[in-house]
């Protein structure tokens, strides 16, 4: 049998219940009991894949958890739920999400809050919902907490600017997103075209690659999709007994913020320890743009945000809603009334900023000068790391800061625990966004990146350290990730 066409021939069953026999309601009532994480938004079926709810699936409603879509009903699938269909997998259901992709604790949804289902180890008897509630992370939450409740093996979600690996560092599972265009995003509702990557949350780094040989292939009906051309020339080296040994690992300095929870540092400092024991070379290096970036991230995916969603006016796609007798006819106050009503707090807020960024008098001083910020930030990866990017011709030499090249960068996560969703839920609150502050680079640049848990942090939450690579080199991280995975 094909490898690439066997992946629920080969990952293990969920501990929590046996497929055969086992109903989509009694997991439906799994994850929305008293321990249940509210990870889904739609039935549960037999197994094994879960969805992000901004992927479209014609057997399931794709509502992106937003009000504006409660109602669509695709008459098709996304390529990777296609292709995932025709490699034997069961699709699970929908997993809940932040309205469009748009957060980073999973607070901002139609369907309520994802819950974060890690279990205090003192306290395992009582359930966590009695206990303190925390964030499961955003964008995809609902996907992380699926996957840490067992209640499938695999769940896809999307990317942007670490909605993947942040929520796996909270929940204590593998997030891994790609490089920019390995995945087909057709059928995924855009946020951000030159931002999103459709990514895996597992358990392990083996169902991340079983996975990733079935999604990994040249999609025509998505332009920004790798050619098979392209897919010939990317690096494939071969597995060895030994994968850390003598691999370059860079620490860079700029990922350390002030904000940085001291047990994260702990737990870095050991995973640290553990890869020099095993023979890899550990180095210091310097990207000096990181402190831009989160900056320039938020001005480019909210002007793409502001013209993606401009097409949701409730007229020709999204909710309508019937104004009242009062209504002059003016088309834009249609509009106008359909966004302001099913739009969420968050979606609107990024929405003006982005209008704002994209408006003539501000282009220049905001959009332009984000662009430009972005092309410092993969010069600085271009610089640090061995390996060339393929997708320019030249190493970059723009930066007069000297640093040592490296195969791979290893920094911290996320700057803390999972939060508490009450202090998520201040609406005044920027904590929310600086969250992002240490995944947003990679994505800027479009690197494949990988978070992969390191234990819990004083508070008894989980931690996850992240691995990023050169464009192009998924196989290789994949590889090195695995035998990280083993060490801790």
């Amino acid at each position: 049998m094909n490898p690439t066409k066997r992946l629920l021939a080969v990952v293990s069953k969920p501990r929590l219940y046996d497929s055969s026999h086992v109903s989509w309601e009694i997991l439906e009532s799994l994850d929305r009991g008293p321990g249940g994480a509210n990870a889904f938004v739609t039935p549960i079926g037999i197994l094994r894949v879960a969805i992000k709810d901004n992927i479209c699936t014609k057997d399931f409603p794709t509502t992106c958890s937003s009000s504006m879509l409660q109602r669509f009903n695709p008459p098709y699938d996304a390529t990777v739920v296609s292709l995932l269909k025709r490699a034997g997998a069961s699709i699970v259901g929908k997993t809940n999400c932040d309205e469009f992709g748009m957060g980073s604790a999973n607070k901002f949804s139609h369907h309520g809050p994802v819950i974060n289902p890690h279990p205090f180890q003192d306290a395992s008897k009582e359930a966590w919902r009695l206990r303190e509630q925390r964030s499961a992370g955003g964008s995809s939450g609902g996907s992380a907490a699926a996957v840490a409740m067992d209640l499938c093996d695999v769940a896809l979600g999307t990317d942007t600017g670490g909605s993947i690996r942040l929520p796996a560092a909270y929940c204590g599972v593998m997030g891994y997103k790609p490089s920019y265009g390995l995945i087909s995003r057709w059928g995924v509702v855009a946020f951000a075209d030159s931002l999103d990557c459709v990514g895996i949350l597992a358990r392990d780094t083996r169902r991340i690659s079983q996975t990733l040989d079935i999604l990994a292939v040249h999609d025509p009906k998505d332009p920004t999709c790798l050619t098979d051309d392209l897919r010939a020339k990317l690096p494939r080296e071969e597995s060895t007994a030994q994968p850390l040994q003598g691999i370059r690992i860079g620490i860079p300095q700029e990922y350390f913020p002030v904000e940085l929870d001291s047990s994260i540092t702990s737990r870095f400092r050991n995973t640290v320890r553990l890869l020099a024991k095993s023979g890899a070379e550990i180095l210091f290096v310097s990207l000096p743009s990181t402190p831009y970036a989160l900056s320039a991230y938020y001005v480019i995916s909210s002007a793409e945000a502001s013209s993606n969603l401009a097409r949701f006016d409730g007229v020709q796609f999204g909710e309508y809603t019937k104004p009242e007798k009062s209504f002059r006819g003016i088309i834009g106050d249609l509009y106008a009334l359909n966004r302001s009503k099913h739009f969420g707090p968050e979606v609107k807020r990024r929405i003006l900023l982005g209008t704002y960024a994209l408006t003539a008098a501000a282009f220049d001083n905001y959009y332009l000068r984000a662009q430009q910020l972005r092309k410092l930030v993969r010069d600085d990866f271009d610089r640090v790391f061995t390996n060339l990017n393929m997708l320019r011709e030249n190493k970059s030499t723009t930066s007069p800061v000297s640093s040592p090249t490296v195969d791979f960068l290893l920094h911290p996560s996320a700057i803390q625990s999972a939060p508490p969703l009450h202090e998520t839920n201040e609406e005044d609150s920027l904590n929310s966004y600086v969250q992002d502050i240490l995944t947003v680079p990679a994505s800027l640049a479009g690197l494949p990146a990988i978070s992969l848990p390191v234990g819990n942090g004083q508070d008894g939450w989980p931690l996850g350290v992240s691995l990023v690579g050169q464009w192009g080199t998924d196989r290789r991280l994949l590889e090195v990730a695995g035998a990280i995975e083993e060490l801790i």
